[in-house]
């Protein structure tokens, strides 16, 4: 086989080796490190699964520095990007230590983020995809879903972004 055909062959097994990369591979690729799973602060569990469907509590940051304040005076949009991206890593690190591996994971169902903004910011959504754009690199077209973005006056304890998300597993215990 020529140098051609090599290339042919490369190009044609290349989605074959990106498909079979696990969520966490995918991550890591793109230089990203699962915190610990957070704990609850109050009367309350960070996830409950039914069936193949595991419903994911409001997840804020966790680990530290954590940001605070509104997005629009305290935060840039950049910041609230950055904000709902670690929020995902938390996410996942809940998701982990629920079922035990993130490849257990088929699809986001539903996602709702709740940004903290001042009255005149408009730009929820794109605050949003810091955490849609994450779950889109560990699981393709699984980490899209169904997702609303809110601004809110005020969160607990002053954090920028909450997520909850609804997750569809894969078969099995």
């Amino acid at each position: 086989m020529g140098p051609a055909g090599i290339l042919v062959a490369l190009l044609l097994l290349a989605p074959a080796a990106v498909i079979a990369q696990t969520p966490e591979e995918r991550l890591a690729a793109a230089g990203y490190v699962l915190p610990e799973p957070p704990k609850p602060v109050a009367t309350y569990v960070t996830s409950v699964r039914t069936g193949n469907l595991l419903f994911l509590s409001g997840h804020g940051e966790c680990g530290a520095p954590l940001k605070t304040g509104k997005v629009g005076r305290e935060l840039t949009l950049e910041d609230g990007v950055r904000s709902a991206e670690r929020v995902g890593l938390c996410m996942l690190a809940t998701i982990k230590a629920a079922v035990g591996d993130l490849a257990r994971v088929k699809r986001f169902v539903r996602i709702l983020g709740m940004i903290q903004t001042t009255e005149d910011f408009r730009d929820q959504p794109e605050v949003m995809n810091g955490f849609s754009d994450l779950m889109v690199i560990a699981f393709g077209d699984g980490g899209r879903a169904a997702r609303s973005a809110v601004g809110m006056q005020s969160l607990p304890r002053n954090i920028p972004v909450e997520i909850e998300a609804t997750v569809e597993l894969q078969d099995g215990p």
